[in-house]
Order: structure tokens, then sequence, then C-alpha cells
């Protein structure tokens, strides 16, 4: 957790998988009344292999005024067919009904969900494998 700032508590967690990422939504809602989830996935095919689970999971973690938030699938390299985007997630968990937005660029993330944050609510950050998440977390909290 990185504190509290405007209302707003920042809780930064390595969840990458669905089961894990649903897990850290639902920790989070006794805590405020709002939860503003955000994720990177990382990698293509394991996000390509996932795309159903990360749908049913999150979307069934979200409670009807929670969000979920993506940015792009972090690449590391190699020979990845890049034929998947976070997008694609975020176009499936809508058609159910829920709240979801993507924002390319997670360095644009905090300025385009800034009015989707009150008093009151959690704004979650999740995602591994990405050598600049901790960097990421703590400058949209020093942001905030």
């Amino acid at each position: 957790m990185l504190g509290n700032k405007s209302g707003v508590w920042v809780i930064d967690d390595y969840a990458h998988n669905p089961v894990k990422c649903a897990a850290a939504i639902m920790a989070c809602q006794p805590v405020a009344n709002k939860v503003v989830a955000w994720f990177q996935p990382h990698g293509y095919g394991p996000t390509r292999f996932l795309r159903d689970d990360f749908v049913k999971e999150i979307a069934a973690a979200l409670r009807p005024q929670d969000e979920i938030w993506m940015s792009e699938i972090f690449y590391a390299g190699g020979t990845a067919v890049k034929d998947i985007s976070a997008n694609d997630l975020i176009n499936d968990i809508k058609a159910m009904g829920k709240n979801a937005f993507f924002v390319e660029d997670r360095n644009l993330f905090l300025e385009t969900a800034r009015p989707h944050l009150s008093d009151n609510s959690v704004l979650l950050l999740m995602g591994a494998r990405d050598p600049g998440l901790e960097a990421f977390s703590k400058s949209v909290f020093e942001s905030l």
C-alpha cells in the first residue's frame, strides 16, 4: 500500500493472473465505496491464453460502482505474435455491462482516470514482470 492521498487509498499489487486480479479487487472493496482498478497484462501469449478467464473473473469481482482500467500489454521482447490488445479484454468486460476503460499509454492513465476518483475510493494498481511498475505506482501516488 502506498497510502491515502486526497481521500483516495492507493494500493499496488503484484496481481497478474485472473484469480489474483479478482481477489485483489475484492480485497479492496471493504475499504472504500468505489474501487478503480488498473491492470497492465504482461505477455501477448499469456494474455491471449487467459483472455476468457480475465474477463470472467474481473467482471464477476466488480460491483456496479467499481471500474477496471487497462493499459496496453507489457512486451518484454521475443517473437510474440501481437494479435491481441488489452483493449480486447476491456471490450469483452464492457459487453458484460461493467465499467471498463482502456488507456493505451499508462502514463496517461491518471489524468484520464482522475475524474473517476473521489473521496472514499481505492485506486488499485496491478501488474507484474515490468521493471517500471514500481516507479509508475509511486509516480501515480505522488501525482494524485
